[in-house]
């Protein structure tokens, strides 16, 4: 299937997100009795709500998104390049309109996102967000009813799975694996939070953001047996920031 898909026809994304608040003290209370109920499926005997907190992030009921990054194959001068764009800010809602309307104009049938375990964790956190936000889902992300072979969702993950749902593999070790050079020297998704919420560093979250969708990116034309792209054909149009 990959080999047949035009990678012009896709947008590659990576969303970043954090704790919906600073910490577990300064989470709102009627929320943190949620939080507290879903940390029992998570604790260990050594670790409380508290101490879990830092994992919250992960999960679009106790989270937000701070930055969605993008990528797009295209030509120009008669060569493939990649374009890369990142939408970040404290804004979530606004980050999420602006992508929403990005999606609904430039993405319709016959084409497609793709992410890393994009399936499990970046198609729907993005939906439910948008949901939270009161943000009518772009036709591409409303795939409520459809048979999973029917959505228009590439994940890289997926693909080198093979079949096997025990696997995980992350975007690092694959690229380390497919010699792609890794444009990563900063930070990792870890500390995405602490960046965020101690730093306020969001132009660090942004371009961690971009560097991950370049690498997803040269994945799937390594997957497909096609040359990576060189750094001169690499562009990085101006980013909203909201």
């Amino acid at each position: 299937m990959w080999q047949n898909i035009n990678p012009e026809k896709i947008l590659f994304l990576d969303i970043e997100t954090v704790p919906v608040a600073p910490s577990y003290d300064q989470m709102n209370s009627s929320l943190q009795k949620f939080w507290d109920k879903k940390s029992r499926y998570l604790v260990r005997e050594y670790e409380s709500p508290a101490e879990l907190y830092e994992r919250a992030g992960i999960y679009a009921e106790f989270g937000k998104v701070v930055c969605i990054g993008c990528g797009i194959f295209t030509e120009k001068d008669n060569k493939r390049i990649i374009r890369l764009k990142s939408f970040a800010g404290d804004d979530e809602r606004k980050i999420l309109e602006n992508f929403a309307q990005m999606l609904q104009r430039y993405y319709s049938s016959g084409q497609y996102l793709c992410a890393h375990n994009g399936k499990e964790f970046d198609f729907p956190y993005l939906a439910r967000r948008m949901l939270i936000n009161g943000i009518k889902l772009p036709n591409i992300l409303n795939v409520s009813g459809m048979k999973p072979w029917e959505t228009p969702f590439l994940d890289t993950l997926e693909f080198w799975k093979f079949g096997d749902y025990k696997h995980y593999t992350s975007l690092d070790l694959l690229a380390h694996l497919f010699d792609i050079p890794s444009p990563k020297d900063d930070i990792d998704g870890s500390m995405v939070a602490k960046v965020y919420w101690e730093e306020h560093n969001l132009s660090r979250i942004a371009h961690y953001c971009r560097a991950d969708v370049l690498t997803l990116m040269q994945l799937f034309l390594r997957f497909r047996g096609e040359p990576l792209i060189t750094p001169d054909c690499i562009e990085e149009v101006s980013d909203a920031t909201v």
